[in-house]
Order: C-alpha cells, then sequence, then structure tokens
C-alpha cells in the first residue's frame, strides 16, 4: 500500500503492522484500524500546516479508535507521533498525553519519549525507530540528516540537534528547506525564525530582511489556529 508523502516519524510507521493488514487472502482489516490511522495521518498534516483545529478534532477521532483496544502501547504511540510533529516545529514541551500511558506502553516508546525530549540515554539508541538511531548514536553529520528520507523525521532530527546543542549552521538550512518543500508552514515559521536569530547575531542585515519577508509571505497564507 501506498504511503503517504511525509510518512509519519513514529506512530504510524509503527502502527502498520497492525494497521495496514488488509490485504489479499487475509480477513478484512476492521474498521477501527483504518479509521485510526488516516485521522492520525490527517492530525499531524493538519497540524504542520497550521491548522490546529482540524489537527485537534482528527487526533481525537484516532485516539478514540485506539482507545477501544485497550492497549496502552498503540495509544503511547499516537501521542508520541503528535508530540513529534511539535518538536519537528520547535514546541519543546513534556509529551503530556504520552505521560499517563508510559507505565505500560514498553521501552521503545519510553527511549522515543526521551529522545523527543533531547534526554536519551545512550544504552537507548537502539530502541529508537532505525532513522533516528545514527544521529543519536554518533557525532551527528549534516550530510546525514540532509539523505534522511522521511521529511518530518528529518525535522524530528534537526529539532533534536538543536535542542540538545549539536546543531551545525547548515542544520536549521535543512529544516527550512524540507519544512519548505513539504508546504508545512508551522515548522517552516519556526525554523526561519531560528534562521533569523542567527543571522541577527551575526550581524547580516541583508539576509535578515530577506528572512523577514520570507516569514511575511508564510504568514499570509497560514490558516487560523
Amino acid at each position: 500500500m501506498k504511503r503517504l508523502a511525509g510518512g509519519l516519524v513514529f506512530g504510524t510507521a509503527a502502527l502498520s503492522v497492525v494497521l495496514f493488514v488488509g490485504c489479499a487472502n487475509t480477513p478484512p482489516t476492521p474498521d477501527w484500524q483504518l479509521n485510526a490511522k488516516s485521522t492520525l495521518e490527517r492530525s499531524v498534516q493538519a497540524y504542520l500546516q497550521g491548522n490546529s483545529r482540524v489537527a485537534a478534532v482528527e487526533f481525537a477521532a484516532s485516539r478514540t479508535a485506539l482507545a477501544r483496544t485497550g492497549r496502552a502501547d498503540l495509544l503511547a504511540r499516537a501521542e508520541l507521533t503528535r508530540c513529534a510533529a511539535n518538536v519537528a516545529s520547535l514546541v519543546f514541551e513534556p509529551c503530556i498525553g504520552y505521560a499517563p500511558l508510559a507505565a505500560d506502553a514498553g521501552e521503545p516508546q519510553r527511549a522515543y519519549n526521551d529522545y523527543l525530549q533531547g534526554a536519551l540515554q545512550p544504552a537507548d539508541v537502539a530502541l529508537l525507530p532505525e532513522q533516528h538511531r545514527a544521529l543519536a548514536a554518533a557525532k551527528p553529520s549534516l550530510e546525514s540528516l540532509r539523505t534522511m528520507s522521511d521529511p518530518l523525521a528529518q525535522l524530528v532530527a534537526a529539532a533534536v540537534l538543536l535542542q540538545t546543542g549539536r546543531a551545525e549552521p547548515g542544520v536549521i538550512d535543512i529544516a527550512v528547506t524540507t519544512s519548505s518543500a513539504q508546504g508545512w508552514s508551522r515548522p517552516l515559521l519556526a525554523w526561519l525564525n531560528a534562521q533569523l536569530m542567527r543571522v541577527q547575531a551575526a550581524g547580516e542585515v541583508g539576509q535578515a530582511e530577506q528572512l523577514q519577508r520570507r516569514i511575511a509571505r508564510v504568514l499570509e497564507t497560514a490558516p487560523a489556529r
């Protein structure tokens, strides 16, 4: 089955074993699985596009579908996916929805939450989703970040590098390029402002003015939040 552009960092990738089982020679996929995956994807996309209202409605629908299973791991993955979108947009705060599920969610979920918080322990790198392990385990390289195939995972990795003080200047440039290419106004504005702060600190007046004009253009088209 086709994966949507900007596939999700953790939640739907990890849920896919459960949510993508309705193929030939197998029983039909239960509606809750299809609904949970599609609404979670729409929620994250709406959030990245700057539409908080739609994001909240879609996430609530996804969470309701998952809650019917009683499985803390699935609920935790959904909550962590939403928190990953926050981190990609440089919103660094505790993953509140994950906290009540932590005791029953499992070690991979705990490690990913720690990663999003910039507090991952070296011993837990192997528990992360595969695309994040290289940058979490070793001295990060711009090439490793640039070649990440999942744009949302790339933004999350860039944000974690920034949060932990390991981001070279080029990290911000990569995140701006990726956000712009995906049409994701929320992270784009966040990363453009990070870029603006950097050039202002360097006294680069011309570049700062250019960035301010670009930010203004993005703000003109941003949906109501």
